[in-house]
């Protein structure tokens, strides 16, 4: 959904950051062109109420939201200290939900978080109905794939290997299913 959208091109996945943690996070300042808002002070707003959102949650702000400082080169060449956030992906969702909904890129922004959490939802459902046998399978996948924002960063850059490999690992999970069931035909 939030795809190619600001000026720049760039997505909401585009300007995604990796800490050395390997925790996904997103400045706010790179996010406010994405989401088409110019003006810093009426993007503040919008994170000012996320924020409240997240505190009327009993969530902790300060996790979610973590003010940073940056330096920031005028015409003169002049650097002048600007507040920014480093948002979690829970921070971004609250301020697509608390944004603009008239504009267009925030209504598709609402509609790719719910999208993206009703694909986690489905998930974790299908995860819990599974055996004990195709939960430990499922996980020796997920170690033998490695970290997945990895993977999906590889992807990015046209390396085919995790795709063919992803699809080696349904057709590997597939024999296993029916020899599995055969076995149990069998006892």
């Amino acid at each position: 959904m939030l795809r190619k959208i600001d000026k720049n091109n760039k997505s909401f996945e585009d300007i995604k950051h990796i800490d050395e943690n390997g925790v996904e996070f997103w400045y706010a300042r790179e996010l406010m062109p994405v989401l088409q808002y110019s003006n810093w002070q009426n993007f503040e707003k919008i994170i000012d109420k996320a924020k409240i959102s997240c505190e009327n949650s009993s969530i902790s702000v300060f996790e979610h939201f973590i003010d940073v400082s940056k330096l920031s080169k005028r015409a003169n060449n002049a650097e002048v200290k600007i507040r920014d956030y480093k948002l979690t992906r829970y921070a971004c969702y609250l301020i697509a939900q608390n944004g603009d909904s008239r504009k267009k890129v925030i209504a598709l922004a609402q509609t790719y978080f719910a999208v993206q959490t009703r694909k986690q939802e489905i998930t974790e459902k299908e995860y819990c109905i599974l055996t004990e046998d195709e939960k430990r399978f499922y996980q020796r996948n997920l170690t033998r794939k490695g970290n997945y924002s990895l993977n999906q960063t590889a992807k990015k850059a046209g390396v085919k290997i995790l795709i063919n490999s992803t699809i080696a690992d349904i057709k590997v999970y597939i024999m296993e299913k029916r020899l599995m069931i055969l076995l149990k035909e069998r006892d």
